[in-house]
């Protein structure tokens, strides 16, 4: 479980540099300047909750998933087919398949998911800026992508939500850090940082397989038994 913590903390705290870049300008646009500091603090607070919410919620979601597959005796599968598609996400064009139905239709719910958001900014509730965190959280995202497919690699639901969680308080620093500061890293750092992101999405990819390899290495690549050990109280004497 420490484990666990640790890695999907880790991933946020150096993802949230991507996330500047990404997600920087919707956090600089929250309408939380007309407030005092405490209104501020609050109202980015409320903001990065409700990231972490949708987060957690979906991770709940993705690591049972990989709950009911490791029942299926599936889970070094899971690691393998994981880190081959973070794999193929990296190399396959961005524009690769734009055109396609299914491509549109998602790109068409985006839009809407945006509209709504700027909306919700005409608003001047603390509330709204929880919401508005829920449906960031919801945005098309790389990194996220990448976390959720680890929460389906946990095997479990409670350590998927707890992976996707401490993921998004990974990315809490930063993210708090641009909506009371404004734009405390320079265009060019966040651009180099942006592009470092597949390098490093390719290097979890190939922890997942690795993992999924079972070779017996400590924490790296544990052994998974395929096969279930019989209890001693059930087997014949010699």
């Amino acid at each position: 479980m420490t484990t666990v913590i640790t890695i999907a903390f880790t991933m946020g705290l150096i993802g949230s540099l991507h996330c500047l870049g990404m997600c920087g300008p919707l956090a600089l646009s929250l309408p939380i300047q007309h407030h005092r500091l405490a209104g501020k603090l609050t109202g980015a607070l409320l903001y990065n909750l409700g990231r972490v919410t949708t987060y957690a919620t979906a991770g709940l979601a993705f690591g049972l998933l990989g709950q009911t597959m490791s029942f299926a005796g599936a889970q070094r599968w899971i690691s393998l087919i994981m880190g081959l598609l973070i794999l193929v996400y990296i190399v396959i064009p961005k524009d690769y398949g734009s055109e396609s139905r299914v491509a549109r239709l998602l790109n068409g719910l985006f839009l809407d998911l945006r509209f709504r958001m700027g909306q919700l900014f005409s608003s001047k509730a603390q509330g709204t800026l929880f919401v508005i965190g829920l449906l960031n959280g919801l945005l098309p995202c790389g990194l996220v992508y990448l976390a959720l497919a680890s929460a389906v690699a946990t095997g479990q639901a409670l350590h998927g939500a707890l992976f996707m969680a401490f993921f998004g308080l990974g990315t809490l620093p930063a993210m708090f850090g641009i909506s009371l500061f404004g734009n405390f890293m320079r265009q060019g750092i966040r651009t180099r940082l942006r592009r470092a992101v597949p390098a490093f999405m390719a290097v979890m990819a190939m922890l997942l397989i690795l993992r999924g390899l079972s070779l017996g290495i400590p924490y790296l690549s544990p052994a998974m038994e395929g096969k279930e050990k019989t209890p001693a109280c059930c087997t014949k004497p010699s």
